[in-house]
């Protein structure tokens, strides 16, 4: 679940926790392995990248990211020799840099304007060296994961400090409307004033209206998964999982 309360130093610090290391980045860290230059758009603690560099990784390795309290927790590995860059695609111009960009997390989904998606990928694309790929994920809007974001779902992880931390997500107004679903996040710690909660706005696209923006933007799609093991699109399967690349 993507969550813009992350931008509070104690809630970035239970990320990793709250989102434990699975099959997406295994996925990701395949692709990174792969490539000389890579720039981790909302990279959040950096974990993917910071674990390729321990692996070895010898290239560049570049993380961005809008939140502080996120790179905060990226920095604590220090010295790694990734480059952590406070901001969004505006924030610098990268010309042909980079033969990787990601997007994890379904941090794309965040986009939730016409123009903000514009932007960005026009940002991307101007970023990408030759041969250069943009591979990221978004939920499938046909597998209605809003409907499992439900109070009585919740989720408990623990804290530095051995207390327990409860997170519960729950859709707003309905579901989905015209593209996007309105949530909240509630976060309940032992021994906390009171619960901390955020509220946030996702967007949801199909793989054809995926198709389309990245072809305004000069981007061509090369493939699209609809799983972690490179499965097919299926009605059914949670993620649209796309590769990209410059236009020719």
């Amino acid at each position: 679940m993507v969550d813009h309360s992350f931008t509070d130093l104690t809630l970035a610090a239970l990320y990793d926790s709250l989102n434990p290391w699975g099959p997406g980045d295994d996925f990701y860290l395949g692709l990174v392995r792969e490539a000389r230059a890579v720039l981790d758009v909302g990279c959040g603690t950096g974990r993917l990248l910071r674990r390729a560099r321990a692996e070895g990784h010898p290239g560049r390795l570049m993380g961005l990211d809008p939140a502080a309290a996120m790179l905060v927790q990226a920095r604590r590995a220090r010295p790694d020799g990734v480059e952590w860059v406070l901001g969004d695609m505006r924030t610098r111009l990268w010309h042909g840099e980079f033969d990787l960009v990601v997007m994890t997390g379904h941090a794309f989904q965040e986009l939730t304007g016409d123009e903000e998606i514009r932007r960005l990928l026009y940002a991307v694309r101007e970023a990408l060296g030759p041969g250069g790929r943009f591979v990221f994920e978004t939920r499938n809007p046909a597998a209605r994961a809003w409907e499992r974001w439900t109070p009585e779902r919740v989720h408990e992880v623990t804290a530095a400090d051995g207390t327990p931390v409860r997170v519960r997500h729950e859709a707003q107004d309905g579901g989905l409307r015209r593209g996007r679903v309105r949530f909240t996040a509630t976060y309940e710690g032992d021994g906390w004033p009171a619960p901390r909660v955020s509220h946030g706005v996702l967007r949801f696209l199909d793989d054809r209206a995926l198709r389309d923006v990245l072809g305004e933007a000069g981007l061509s799609v090369v493939a699209q998964y609809g799983d972690w093991e490179r499965g097919p699109l299926t009605a059914a399967g949670q993620e649209i999982i796309t590769v990209a690349e410059r236009a020719r």
